[in-house]
């Protein structure tokens, strides 16, 4: 029997404001940690921007969002999820009133979704520190932040809030014990950075979500406040008992943060790492009460699944998270290792974890596009990308059969945007080409790929057009 997609469930895409909005001092707008990191986030950052930024320009949305959001439209969005750059709306982070102009932007942006009927999903922080909070407080490490963000976040509640039901407070939290600069504006950099400030600032953004969803359901309880992790089901490399394991410690690192989110505290392994590492964290009772304001529900980026072993193994490519590679799947051109099933096995132990609705916010494939004339227009044949789709949304559809919870789905990206990791425009994700170049060069002109069709017309049959 095949299963459907339950009524209402929720079809998009997802953008980050870093990536494609471009305009990056723009109305106000002041730098953020991405203004100096124009080679994605394998290399040392710059002291201050520097023009060959491909971020500085984006694909230019802060201009083009009606566009944009036209064509989400014709795909027949129900949903999309976009982040607010935090320093639009506080330039340095730490100021006592927000910028008007910033805030007035992105009510011009949910006044064209409302047109379309197409539900916002409102990243509060993904990956753009104010660079003013890293370099002056080496950004979570200082408790201060806590307040910074409260602000942020409650000027967004009380501004957006009778717009936007769905919010997420972090972008993929738990990578910042791989990536402390990009994830938690951490300025040390990453071979100074003791262990002790690192789980000190991951404490201090947990505190912070958990108020953000406090004062959320305060501003007005019909908000949805979400956490957003990496998820990244780990199989051992071998049976052998010590690569299982090994496995168990590496999910611990990773289900630490929705843990906490989740259930209000930290859980007796976090603990005991935190003993063993000698590290006695600066946690308050007010903490401790804060943290007990937990999620309604928990939203994952989804990519790829690794291996982990006690010894021995190839290391993953292109994977901030390490791990080893598995010998069993096909690799993206960039490494990243293909398997839908992994995304049916993470649904289930996510649900039978937390219980929780779940909400898949990333997934997609990012390649090399090649643009081509086909019946006199411009297009890219992404059979690939189709192939890619269709078996992760299968999947999807088989964990709901499963029993899971799950609220939507938004593809990554919708539309070509700055590749985070590299800062790179060829590595395309979108239903969407873009004419721009890794060079700065291109028209900015869109043009719909032949995937564009293919999820149009999976979103009207709400999945009826999928292939086993």
């Amino acid at each position: 029997m095949t299963t459907t997609f339950p009524e209402g469930f929720l079809w998009g895409g997802a953008t980050a404001a870093n990536q494609l909005e471009g305009a990056y001092d723009a109305e106000g707008k002041g730098p953020s940690i991405q203004d100096v990191m124009p080679h994605g986030i394998m290399t040392p950052p710059t002291d201050e921007p520097t023009p060959d930024n491909l971020k500085h320009e984006g694909i230019d949305h802060f201009h083009r969002y009606a566009e944009d959001i036209a064509l989400f439209a014709e795909l027949g969005f129900t949903v999309y999820r976009f982040s607010i750059a935090w320093s639009r709306i506080f330039p340095n982070g730490d100021e006592e009133t927000p910028n008007e102009a910033g805030l007035a932007f992105y009510d011009r942006l949910l006044d064209e979704l409302d047109k379309y009927g197409i539900e916002p999903l409102v990243t509060i922080s993904h990956y753009e520190t104010p660079l003013h909070l890293a370099k002056t407080y080496d950004g979570w490490v200082d408790r201060r932040l806590i307040g910074f963000y409260e602000r942020y976040a409650r000027t967004l509640f009380e501004r957006f809030g009778k717009r936007v039901t769905y919010w997420l407070t972090f972008n993929e939290i738990n990578s910042v014990l791989h990536a402390p600069l990009m994830s938690g504006g951490i300025w040390t950099p990453k071979a100074e950075l003791s262990e002790a400030d690192l789980y000190q600032a991951i404490h201090h953004e947990l505190v912070a979500s958990a108020s953000a969803t406090k004062i959320a359901h305060e501003v007005d309880p019909a908000i949805k406040v979400g956490c957003m992790v990496i998820a990244m089901p780990t199989y051992p490399l071998t049976p052998n008992p010590a690569d299982v394991l090994a496995v168990m410690n590496a999910d611990h690192a990773n289900l630490a943060f929705s843990d906490v989110h989740v259930r209000g505290a930290y859980p007796g392994y976090f603990l005991r790492t935190l003993r063993d590492k000698g590290i006695v964290l600066d946690i308050t009772d007010a903490d401790r009460e804060l943290l007990k304001n937990t999620v309604d529900f928990v939203s994952f980026s989804y990519y790829m699944s690794l291996c982990e072993a006690a010894e021995g193994g190839e290391v993953g490519q292109g994977n901030i998270l390490g791990g080893k590679r598995n010998p069993t799947l096909p690799e993206s051109e960039w490494g990243w290792q293909i398997d839908p099933v992994g995304l049916r096995i993470v649904l289930n132990q996510f649900w039978d974890r937390w219980q929780k609705p779940l909400f898949i916010v990333e997934n997609g494939l990012g390649a090399k596009d090649e643009l081509v004339e086909v019946d006199g227009e411009l297009t890219v044949v992404d059979d690939y990308r189709i192939a890619y789709l269709n078996d992760h949304l299968v999947q999807v559809r088989e964990a709901i059969a499963d029993g899971v919870d799950v609220l939507g789905y938004t593809w990554w990206g919708p539309i070509d945007v700055v590749s985070a990791s590299t800062a790179q425009l060829s590595k395309r994700y979108g239903f969407i080409y873009v004419d721009r170049n890794d060079d700065g060069s291109g028209t900015l002109q869109r043009y719909r790929k032949k995937s564009f069709g293919w999820y149009r017309d999976m979103i009207a049959s709400n999945g009826a057009t999928l292939k086993q």
